[in-house]
């Protein structure tokens, strides 16, 4: 048994120790909003939050977690990042399909906890690895921009 503290809750699941927390939050907690992409770490839609730092589920052993707290694009509105982040994906329509933007969410919003006032190189090397199909790079970019400027 793991006990895990997901979105502010504890939660005792009864996974292996090597079980990528992705489908831990997936299939054993029952929190979907997280995505299954690659299953290699290469495309970001698995991004959760460990104590605020952007991780990829997909290949993180449950047994790593620890005593971490994660967030989840389910919770990360209720951060002060995450929720403008969220209102400005909203604000400029950012997402197309929107498979992947859970863990783009989730990318910029550990970018903006870290680093409010990012510049272009910040932005990309914060977002490098997180793919778009549908190509909202541009988007995405306008919508961190908009996202930092927020009071």
């Amino acid at each position: 048994m793991t006990t895990l503290t997901i979105n502010g809750q504890v939660h005792t699941v009864d996974a292996p120790p090597d079980m990528p927390l992705l489908w831990v939050l997936r299939d054993l907690v029952g929190l979907t909003g997280t995505k299954f992409g690659c299953g290699i770490a290469q495309c970001g839609a698995c991004t959760v939050h460990l104590d605020g730092v952007a991780v990829r589920s997909c290949v993180l052993p449950v047994a790593a977690v620890g005593d971490q707290k994660v967030t989840t694009i389910e919770a990360v509105g209720e951060t002060p990042a995450g929720k403008k982040v969220q209102t400005a994906w909203r604000q400029l329509d950012v997402v197309q399909c929107g498979y992947c933007q859970s863990g783009q969410v989730m990318s910029a919003a550990s970018l903006l906890a870290s680093n409010p006032n990012p510049s272009d190189a910040d932005i990309d090397t914060a977002m490098a690895g997180n793919i778009c199909r549908c190509g909202t790079y541009n988007r995405i970019r306008v919508a961190i921009k908009q996202a930092a400027k927020e009071a």
